[in-house]
């Protein structure tokens, strides 16, 4: 399982000798600055509301959000924080949610975390959860496989007699 490392025994020079020039062929040249391209494509920055900001009306953003002012609407986001200074009056669909603040109304998300400063009522639809001691909730918790999908989900209409 264990071996005794071989960094400090000499080698043939042959054979390092000729690993060299396979190395230095394998290393990319060297392009200009002008020229850089991004591998992959850069995440964009976090949105933050601040304390100070007061928002009326719905949120939505394929991105992440912290919320640390008070938003009365809904918000829909790939992860979105809540601030302990925070308050949002409305419904939370995102696929990571964590609340360090007051929520008053439905959360939805894959992963819920309350941390202990959390102040939740309403209820909290997830996959995974996570409640740290302290924090105060009043609703109900159901799991989900998919507790996103849960939004716009059509009620059947009670069967109703046709007549021919």
């Amino acid at each position: 399982m264990f071996s005794k490392s071989k960094i400090h025994e000499p080698g043939p020079k042959a054979a390092s000798e000729t690993e060299k020039p396979k190395a230095a062929d394998a290393t990319p040249t060297a392009r200009p600055l002008g020229d850089f391209a991004p591998a992959a494509r850069n995440k964009p920055a976090v949105s933050v509301l601040s304390s100070d900001l007061t928002v009326v009306g719905n949120i939505k953003t394929t991105g992440d959000i912290q919320v640390e002012g008070v938003v009365e609407g809904d918000i829909r986001a790939h992860l979105l924080t809540v601030g302990e200074s925070a308050t949002i009056k409305g419904e939370i669909v995102a696929d990571d949610v964590v609340v360090n603040g007051r929520v008053v109304g439905r959360v939805r998300g894959l992963k819920v975390r309350l941390t202990s400063t959390a102040r939740v009522e309403g209820d909290i639809i997830h996959k995974t959860i996570a409640i740290e001691s302290g924090a105060h909730f009043e609703g109900s918790v159901q799991r989900q496989d998919d507790p996103l999908q849960g939004t716009g989900a059509p009620k059947l209409a009670p069967p109703s007699t046709s007549e021919a």
